[in-house]
């Protein structure tokens, strides 16, 4: 069994009372991609926050490589959550930005300094593994949704994460552009090794990309397993939401 590289242990969090989950507990392995499911609200966003450690729970601790990350702080924190690729929803691009400085903004807050030839290689690289050469010099206003997406995915790649995070990565795309994005995200996997944590409602992102689906459900996970086990569950509610 390969090694556990996120383990989240009875994380539990509330807000003015009102109960957003309660002893969440799951893993994620090495080169494994975890697909979080639940209702608009359940807090699937909130839990990627609370394992990069921007959420801070009530109770409950989240592993990252073996390290605590609420154990962390200042520059340490940092320097570690360098290791966790964060893809947003939206993307994040700056506006005002092409892409090479948008690649180059995250590259030039590393510790590590490199020369001006090993960034562009950085960069030309990430783009190509993404799919995308040669735009360089577009802004993000003249790219398409789905160009977006692959260069906010090639941003977090070019810093060699161990770990991605991905929230709705498909929403708003076309289904072409979707497929294309979930092929992405097992070639992240397969490729450069890459484990990754998927919020989504895209039941077809889901059955393309997840080794294993958590169902959220009234704070909890209310079951957990493969697309095939889950589209099997007694749970009639669960079997529905695969539909």
């Amino acid at each position: 069994m390969q090694e556990e590289v996120v383990t989240v242990k009875n994380l539990s969090k509330s807000y003015n009372n009102d109960l957003v989950w309660e002893n969440i507990n799951f893993s994620v392995r090495r080169m494994e991609n975890v697909a979080i499911l639940g209702k608009s609200g359940a807090g699937k966003t909130q839990i990627l926050r609370a394992i990069i450690g921007l959420t801070k729970p009530d109770k409950g601790s989240v592993n990252i490589l073996g390290k605590n990350i609420y154990a962390l702080k200042g520059e340490t924190l940092i320097n570690f959550r360098r290791k966790i690729g964060y893809l947003f929803q939206s993307g994040a691009l700056y506006d005002f930005m092409n892409v090479k400085e948008n690649l180059l903004f995250a590259l030039e807050r590393q510790p590590i300094k490199r020369s001006e030839t090993e960034l562009r290689k950085m960069i030309e690289k990430a783009l190509y593994q993404v799919g995308l050469t040669g735009i360089e010099d577009k802004t993000p206003t003249e790219l398409s949704g789905g160009m977006r997406k692959r260069v906010a995915l090639a941003r977090t790649i070019v810093l060699l994460p161990e770990i991605i995070l991905y929230d709705e990565p498909t929403t708003g795309l076309d289904p072409i552009t979707s497929r294309e994005i979930n092929e992405l995200i097992i070639e992240m996997r397969d490729k450069l090794g890459i484990s990754s944590v998927i919020v989504t409602h895209d039941i077809d992102c889901v059955k393309m990309t997840a080794n294993r689906i958590l169902i959220l459900d009234k704070g909890t996970i209310a079951e957990e397993g493969t697309f095939a086990e889950l589209a099997k569950s007694s749970n009639t509610w669960v079997r529905a939401f695969l539909e």
